[in-house]
């Protein structure tokens, strides 16, 4: 069994799950309690926080645990909304973003906020000038990924921060689901960055776990309100067992960092130099440094996605269309669409997503499988 599709999940790491079964025998006490049970809960949340928090170069108290990107997304985008609003209703964006975002800004234009959806070029990439254009007297936030789900895209960060350092009043977040890991740490929380959503499923921790990043001094409007958990932030008791776990995964994540990234690129670029050869692929990630070193995404023409990811579980080799939250919906990806290509080419993109527990010869039986896939579909096209 090969599994090529880590940008949608990853499997839990063994340490991290030795780590959750361990942390839910011994402390399973709320941290909130006063008595020593709770306690001991309490010293191990936050001994998660401080542990990730070295591990991000940030201060302990810049950390908040979410349920993951989604609610991180939402309540940064909405928070700030609400904290903001007095100041001004203009939010800025891109075209190629996360559901979890472009929903949110749909949510809150119904609300009276005014948005702007950048532009991307053929490669799904910003142009900074563009947003320098977008800015206004009015703009509260700008909301930018650190690299696209869909095509492996990563935005100019630097370039946005370096704008923004004129405009210190903007909050700046950056989503950096698929962004963690992969070498590209300095530029997610650079010094102008104020928000970072993560999530832990997607760096082999337990599921329903997150991260927001949020600097000291940045105000923010809690989105769950009740018994003031998270600095009163973020109610809700908290799964102490699931963080502490996040934080060992995280720990693991960035360990050898740079080996395990350029073994992914490898990878990577042994799938996309033969790929690239038919005639019949149409390739939207590419080989240079604006782009991620796990996600590959193409096309095979006159095929849709899903028949193609069908066609290589036959092989036990496990990807997906372009994003696991449209993927069983048989939608046309919205990054694709953004970068105006041709919908029927764009109904047949899959992805394949790596992670550093991926080899040289998984890659080499995908490709084995690729070519007798792909000869069995020109024969019926034919």
């Amino acid at each position: 069994m090969i599994y090529f599709d880590n940008s949608a999940t990853t499997k839990i790491a063994p340490g991290a799950l030795q780590t959750y079964q361990a942390v839910s025998e011994q402390f399973f006490g709320n941290p909130s309690s006063l008595h020593v049970i709770g306690e001991k809960a309490f010293h191990i949340l936050e001994q998660s926080r401080q542990q990730i928090a070295d591990l991000l170069g940030v201060d302990h108290d810049e950390i908040f645990f979410t349920s993951g990107g989604t609610e991180g997304d939402n309540w940064v985008l909405k928070g700030t909304a609400i904290e903001k609003r007095a100041f001004g209703k203009h939010l800025i964006t891109t075209s190629v973003e996360h559901p979890a975002i472009i929903k949110s800004m749909q949510q809150l234009e119904k609300l009276g906020f005014d948005v702007t959806y950048l532009p991307v070029d053929q490669f799904g990439r910003i142009d900074p000038a563009d947003l320098k254009a977008a800015l206004r007297p009015d703009t509260i936030l700008v909301s930018i990924m650190a690299i696209n789900n869909e095509i492996g895209t990563c935005q100019p960060l630097e370039a946005i921060a370096d704008i923004l350092k004129d405009y210190p009043n903007i909050h700046f977040h950056v989503d950096a689901v698929q962004g963690i890991g992969k070498g590209i740490q300095e530029a997610i929380f650079n010094e102008r960055v104020d928000f970072v959503t993560l999530s832990g499923h997607k760096f082999h921790g337990p599921r329903g776990t997150g991260i927001l990043y949020k600097k000291r001094g940045r105000h923010l409007a809690p989105l769950l309100t009740g018994g003031g958990q998270e600095h009163d932030l973020r109610s809700g008791t908290e799964n102490v067992p699931a963080i502490a776990a996040m934080a060992k995964a995280l720990r693991l994540l960035l360990t050898d960092e740079t080996e395990k990234v350029h073994r992914q690129a490898a990878i990577r670029e042994r799938l996309f130099n033969h790929i690239s050869q038919s005639d019949k692929t149409v390739m939207f990630s590419q080989l240079t440094p604006d782009f991620a070193p796990h996600i590959l995404c193409f096309a095979i023409k006159g095929v849709r996605g899903e028949t193609t990811v069908h066609a290589f579980e036959e092989h036990e080799i496990y990807i997906s269309t372009t994003s696991a939250c449209s993927s069983k919906k048989g939608t046309e990806s919205s990054t694709l669409k953004a970068m105006h290509v041709n919908e029927k080419i764009a109904t047949s993109a899959i992805r394949v997503s790596l992670d550093e527990y991926n080899t040289l010869e998984e890659a080499d039986a995908f490709i084995k499988a690729f070519d007798q896939i792909n000869e069995r579909f020109k024969k019926i096209n034919s």
